[in-house]
């Protein structure tokens, strides 16, 4: 131990010489001197000096900007640097040249590896290929979690390490992941994908050259700085597939004790193809959302953590809405999916259009739908209450536990209360839960208590529920199959509670009304929660009583 220590001072040791070296160079040379940490590539600008000539010039294009391009060099005087130089002028180029470190040139010219792959990286796509001789790295022989960990394996043991991001990639899509975890450890590092909201080890036992080499290609297809590594960076690409829809994949970078995490979150298309019957919404929750979706203004906001499917919900609400007749703008931070017919603009990283400065211009726009992705602040919450004043319907999302959270919340923003209480149509509050796998959930039998206990909770329901329809009750546990990765779960459902604010509840939302009261007033008024719609759920045999109180808490009978 006392030996690595000394070596890895010795090498720091000579990295400063080098770059002091470096700095005197520049002196004597009249050229400017670029510290490591301060080179910044941009790889289409790599690719527009070919290789060789980089090379045997010892030199690399770091940034380019219409004719203008920075120029790196070790000797800024030797011949070779100097007629490459002189022939990128002599092209219509305005050369920056600064004089860097050995280090610092070779570190660049490495990753013209990347430049050799394809140009589509350069563009934020990444081309996967079913490679139809080898037959490990096709999605339908890596639609388990155990075959992608073999073919990862083989690829490794193969030395294909350049077809070890496309099995990530095609294993993820072919297990219905929602994400893919990339995390190093001391020697190794961990692959875990998201599935069905809970995640799966893939390996923990990737060797560090390829992880290295991993994070250096998601970097450069999401169009992140590849030398900086001690700050937080977030891009996009897409997966391209042949004969399959185009897959888009946000990515978030941050730093962290054994080197860079790197999580991509795989954007379904399909969600924002679902209709609202295709939410598992109950047939009469489903008359209430119809109704509320009907009216010409108001709004009607969601409730619920990350992950727990608001944008899913709220898309289908557009779906929903749309029609040549009907103008929607949308105002998201970030743009998730693209969907047609309606215009969606996006929050600047610099804070120079807000949701809030958005809104305000997306008002002067005549659109008769809007939808806010956040309400985050106190200015963007008037906003949009005074949108859904003046004639317009403002869908957006709040952080709140319950739907009637959603409305102290607001009035802790700062909203007036007089304000609120008219504009207010609809909250809504959701988790998701796993459905059973239907291909090996086993049927059960109650116990004599828990009958009773199911008995009487659907004595207690609300008129408009259809309680025939749970006469018969069907409860399931999971057991696990191949198909199911042996969890017994396969995909999710949502749970959903409704709150439509009616004239008693304009009173007290009116009277700024806690919390408590608020629940009190609901309550007595026939108020189907998250909690209980799971339990119709579970007696309809979709998923279990452990997944409801799970996401909802313990089941409390009454």
């Amino acid at each position: 131990m006392p030996d690595d220590k000394l070596q890895l001072q010795l090498a720091q040791m000579k990295r400063e010489a080098e770059e002091r070296d470096a700095q005197r160079r520049a002196q004597t040379l009249g050229s400017p001197y670029l510290e490591p940490e301060r080179i910044s590539l941009n790889l289409e600008a790599l690719a527009l000096l070919d290789e060789q000539t980089a090379r045997e010039g010892h030199c690399a294009i770091i940034a380019a900007r219409d004719k203008k391009i920075a120029v790196i060099a070790y000797d800024t005087k030797y011949s070779k640097t100097k007629e490459t130089i002189k022939k990128l002028e002599e092209s219509g180029y305005g050369v920056t040249l600064y004089v860097v470190s050995l280090s610092s040139l070779a570190r660049i010219l490495d990753q013209y590896r990347f430049v050799s792959v394809t140009h589509d990286v350069i563009s934020g796509s990444v081309n996967v290929s079913e490679n139809e001789g080898d037959t490990s790295i096709t999605i339908d022989k890596l639609d388990s979690i155990i075959k992608t960990k073999e073919a990862i394996t083989a690829h490794l043991g193969l030395g294909k390490l350049s077809s070890v991001m496309d099995v990530i990639l095609l294993g993820a899509v072919a297990n219905r992941a929602s994400d893919i975890h990339i995390e190093p450890k001391e020697n190794e590092a961990r692959i875990r994908y998201r599935v069905d909201g809970l995640l799966q080890d893939v390996t923990d036992t990737l060797p560090r050259d390829v992880y290295r080499s991993i994070i250096s290609r998601i970097k450069l297809l999401s169009n992140l700085k590849l030398n900086i590594r001690d700050e937080a960076q977030d891009g996009r690409f897409t997966i391209t597939l042949k004969d399959k829809p185009n897959i888009e994949v946000r990515v978030a970078v941050a730093p962290s004790e054994f080197g860079e995490v790197a999580v991509m979150r795989i954007l379904d298309a399909g969600a924002i193809s679902l209709d609202l019957k295709d939410l598992g919404l109950r047939e009469d929750d489903l008359v209430i959302i119809e109704e509320q979706l009907a009216r010409p203004n108001g709004m009607a906001l969601n409730t619920g953590p990350t992950g727990s499917g608001k944008t899913t919900t709220l898309y289908a609400f557009l779906r929903h809405r749309l029609s040549p007749e009907v103008k929607i703008i949308t105002i998201e931070d970030p743009i998730e999916y693209h969907l047609d017919g309606i215009e969606q603009t996006q929050v600047s990283d610099k804070g120079e259009y807000t949701f809030a400065s958005g809104l305000r211009s997306l008002m002067r726009q005549d659109p008769d739908i809007i939808l806010v992705g956040e309400i985050r602040d106190k200015e963007t919450a008037e906003i949009a209450v005074q949108a859904a004043l003046t004639g317009h319907l403002v869908f957006s999302t709040v952080h709140a536990n319950e739907a009637t959270g959603g409305i102290p919340r607001l009035l802790d923003l700062g909203v007036k209360a007089n304000s609120l209480a008219p504009a207010l149509n609809l909250l809504i509050a959701q988790r998701l839960v796993r459905r059973l796998c239907e291909k090996c959930k086993k049927k059960i039998e109650p116990d004599a208590e828990t009958q009773e206990h199911l008995k009487n909770f659907i004595a207690r329901l609300p008129e408009r529920v259809d309680k025939k329809a749970y006469e018969t009750i069907s409860l399931y546990e999971p057991v696990g199959c191949e198909y199911c990765n042996n969890s017994g779960y396969h995909g999710r459902v949502g749970v959903y509670e409704l709150l439509v604010i009616n004239s008693e509840l304009q009173e007290l939302i009116g009277k700024e009304a806690g919390q408590r009261e608020i629940d009190q007033k609901v309550k007595d008024g026939g108020f189907i929660s998250m909690q209980d719609d799971g339990i119709l759920k579970i007696m309809k045999g979709m998923t279990t009583f452990a997944e409801v109180e799970d996401s909802t808490g313990k089941i409390v009978w009454k």
